[in-house]
């Protein structure tokens, strides 16, 4: 394991004597920063490509589907193919076709969000309503609605379980900080008493459900990501190997700070393309 106080890499990526076949990847800080993209990224996803590696980007972003995000990161300089990207919506998604499968569980879902969440239900086979529904599903929107905010309350009081697709407090906006899915949550536990289950990360199953997408097994899949607190500890708990990049939230004091360490710890992306 790489020391943490230490930038490193190595001339390859091994895991238990196997080679890394799968990669995972965040987005945002990662390959990407303020539409921008982060040096080395554009040249790591051809070099996957090149290589015949399988690979996700992630995010816990469930406003947009994963259509709209290749656009967005198109637009960037970034060609990523839309089946290449998971998002927390489609995590959701997964995990509730997976709940009501063979089970007593009904299919209709009273959701707040956007596109990237109802088309994900919608394509999962799950009907959208407000009457009865087996699960309200809260997922990320820049018009939170109180009227929708009141009708979840009362739905899950009235017996619907509560799911959240992240646990992100805020979000960011060209104004700053804005309330995201993981405090209009926190507002629905406090007038309900009841917690969700949120799938997103740092939850570990959003990786689990993102590695049976391609296929791939935990001993030879790897993590990247930019944040201590979601990235590297979902992929610990995953099984994966995992790395840090220094390009995003986290810096390099910031380590000492958690009581787990990632396996790698690179300044960027750009330190990996040489070690595939």
């Amino acid at each position: 394991m790489a020391e943490a106080d230490e930038v490193t890499g190595n001339p390859s990526v091994y895991r238990s004597g196997q080679e890394i076949e799968c990669w995972l990847t965040d987005m945002d800080g990662v390959l990407v920063h303020e539409n921008q993209p982060i040096p080395g990224a554009a040249e790591l996803i051809q070099r996957w490509v090149d290589t015949s590696k399988r690979f996700l980007v992630l995010t816990n972003n469930s406003i947009f589907t994963p259509r709209d995000l290749a656009a967005r990161l198109r637009s960037s300089g970034l060609e990523i193919p839309e089946e290449n990207i998971w998002t927390s919506a489609l995590a959701t998604a997964q995990f509730l076709k997976d709940q009501v499968r063979g089970s007593e569980s009904g299919n209709r879902a009273y959701t707040i969000g956007e596109a990237g969440l109802t088309t994900a239900l919608h394509e999962a086979g799950f009907i959208l309503t407000d009457q009865n529904p087996d699960f309200v599903v809260l997922g990320e929107t820049r018009t939170y609605s109180f009227e929708a905010i009141t009708m979840a309350i009362r739905l899950i009081l009235a017996g619907a379980r509560f799911i959240a697709t992240n646990p992100d407090a805020t979000g960011p906006s060209k104004d700053g900080p804005m309330p995201a899915t993981g405090a209009i949550a926190a507002l629905i536990t406090k007038a309900t008493g009841r917690e969700p289950y949120i799938v997103g990360k740092p939850n570990p199953m959003m990786f689990r459900s993102a590695m049976n997408q391609i296929d791939a097994h935990s001993e030879t899949t790897a993590m990247i990501g930019d944040r201590m607190d979601t990235d590297i500890i979902a992929g610990m708990e995953a099984g994966l190997h995992t790395v840090l990049v220094l390009s995003g939230i986290t810096h390099k004091d910031d380590i000492a700070a958690y009581p787990f360490r990632p396996n790698q710890v690179l300044n960027s992306v750009a330190d990996l393309k040489n070690q595939i």
